[in-house]
């Protein structure tokens, strides 16, 4: 077993948020040192904690028509990378789910990061991934972040999430189609070939 396969297979067993989780711990991650693309979500939702796939939900159907891919390439851990925020399904508040665990990150994310050397590409989706990695560099709104893409260099890229929550998001703000998926399109593209 390599570096990244007995961390991941610690991360797995993991029990730390135990007593905060309404349906107990279920870590849901796929990694790879290969991983070319690394997708930075929030949180597994309930459908993910029941089987255990990460993005096994309609955020993932809509996330990977964003990225231009099919299933078979979005889940072959050598390509892409899955590491949310928060790795197990953190229960539901009054608008949602709730936020992500901050254990994970706080003990998990630096190890494995350190261990995805072969990342070209980071996707953050969300305000809570956006927060951790770009800190001081996001703007006032998800929205002016996302807009400003090229600000944060070509191995970068930010997202609002892909839910269906998001749908109003999506319609007031076209530019989103229309400027920033075909670049997404492009890197991942790219990387992928």
């Amino acid at each position: 077993m390599n570096d990244i396969e007995q961390l991941s297979s610690r991360i797995r067993a993991c029990t730390i948020c135990n007593d905060f989780l309404p349906l107990g711990p279920r870590p849901v991650i796929q990694v790879s040192a290969n991983a070319k693309i690394l997708i930075v979500g929030q949180a597994p939702g309930i459908k993910v904690h029941e089987t255990g796939i990460p993005f096994n939900d309609p955020s993932g159907d809509r996330l990977r028509e964003w990225m231009g891919i099919n299933k078979k390439v979005f889940y072959n851990a050598d390509k892409v990378a899955i590491i949310p925020m928060g790795f197990c399904y953190p229960g539901t508040g009054k608008s949602g789910d709730l936020p992500p665990r901050p254990e994970c990150a706080t003990e998990w994310r630096d190890k494995l990061l350190s261990k995805m050397t072969k990342v070209a590409l980071t996707l953050m989706i969300g305000n809570y991934a956006i927060n951790w990695h770009l800190k001081n560099q996001k703007k006032k709104t998800l929205t002016e972040t996302v807009k400003s893409n090229k600000d944060y260099g070509v191995h970068i890229m930010v997202l609002p999430h892909p839910s269906p929550r998001n749908n109003i998001w999506l319609k007031k703000n076209p530019w989103f189609e229309v400027d920033i998926l075909p670049e997404l399109r492009c890197k991942v593209g790219k990387l992928l070939i």
